[in-house]
């Protein structure tokens, strides 16, 4: 069976004190969280070791135990005899009472099988505790969903969510995008022994709005127009999400021009004072409701025109 070395797994010294070893511990786990690191295909495995390391070097009872092991292991494999090692010496036999632990070192840690051979052999059944769980854990990561208007979003500040019976006030930035994810470092569940607390990731949902089409950081509006002032030309006040602006309609405007203001679209998130271009469409109005002498305006205009229309001659 292969000795494990523990403190190589995890880095430090055989001298480290308690403080050195929680913050080495910290720092290694966070690095192969299964839950965190996705592109390591050993991540699991990894942190599974350095947790399985930091659980014994943390106590004094079974650092002292794995420290005496080390010393007899390290003078037997100097001497040539490691193959030869009589584990039996250091082994922690069961006591037949399976029915009296109050848990399994893989079900509290909650990595399956993950524990080596080596742990069951010299500690065996001694994580059964009086004192409950005994393993040094992560908290539990939590999830929530906070929907925002689009003005929310654009704006960005702070906003206050709930979580559970807690509050977390949370600043935001502005240019969230719907379904964005972002983590809070230990807002979860709090850790065991010493662990980090778990994680808060909160998930964006941006609300369709009746004005706006968000697409990635530009925004598109349409700006109804009359008829005249698009044959004729105006300079049109449109209020936008960032305030309001004097566009110049020239004459004979089509119906679907679209006009493009540079930089007045939805924030970058993370780049401050960079935007998108939002982008004005035309959509013309036709008048309702028509006069008598409205419609004979219509017809004589037709008339100029060399155009057949209705209730009319050319």
């Amino acid at each position: 069976m292969e000795y494990k070395d523990y403190y190589k797994i995890l880095g430090v010294e055989k001298a480290v004190g308690k403080d050195e070893l929680k913050k080495q511990y910290r720092k290694l786990a966070r690095r192969y969280h299964p839950d965190v690191n996705k592109t390591d295909k050993d991540a699991a495995a990894k942190f599974s070791d350095i947790s399985e390391a930091y659980n014994v070097l943390i106590d004094d009872d079974k650092r002292g135990k794995y420290d005496t092991l080390g010393m007899d292991w390290e003078q037997h494999q100097n001497a040539g005899q490691a193959d030869g090692f009589d584990w039996s010496k250091y082994a922690s036999p069961g006591n037949g009472k399976e029915g009296e632990r109050t848990a399994r070192w893989e079900d509290l840690f909650g990595m399956g099988s993950g524990t080596s051979d080596f742990f069951k052999t010299i500690f065996g059944q001694e994580f059964r505790g009086r004192e409950g769980t005994q393993f040094a854990r992560k908290g539990q990561d939590l999830s929530a969903e906070l929907t925002l208007s689009l003005k929310d979003a654009y704006e960005g500040g702070t906003k206050i969510i709930s979580v559970g019976a807690n509050k977390i006030r949370i600043k935001l930035l502005p240019g969230i995008w719907d379904r964005q994810r972002i983590k809070i470092d230990g807002k979860g569940l709090p850790g065991s022994k010493g662990a980090d607390n778990g994680d808060l990731f909160i998930t964006f949902l941006l609300k369709p709005d009746p004005e706006y089409r968000l697409d990635g950081v530009d925004l598109f509006k349409d700006i109804p127009l009359s008829i005249y002032s698009a044959l004729l030309g105006t300079n049109l006040v449109v209020q936008t999400i960032s305030g309001k602006f004097e566009l110049k309609v020239p004459p004979e405007t089509k119906n679907g021009t679209v006009f493009r203001l540079k930089g007045r679209g939805f924030p970058v998130y993370g780049k401050s004072g960079s935007h998108g271009d939002l982008f004005l469409k035309i959509a013309l109005k036709l008048p309702e409701n028509l006069t008598e002498r409205e419609k004979a305006l219509f017809r004589e205009l037709a008339g100029i025109r060399q155009e057949q229309v209705g209730g009319g001659v050319k």
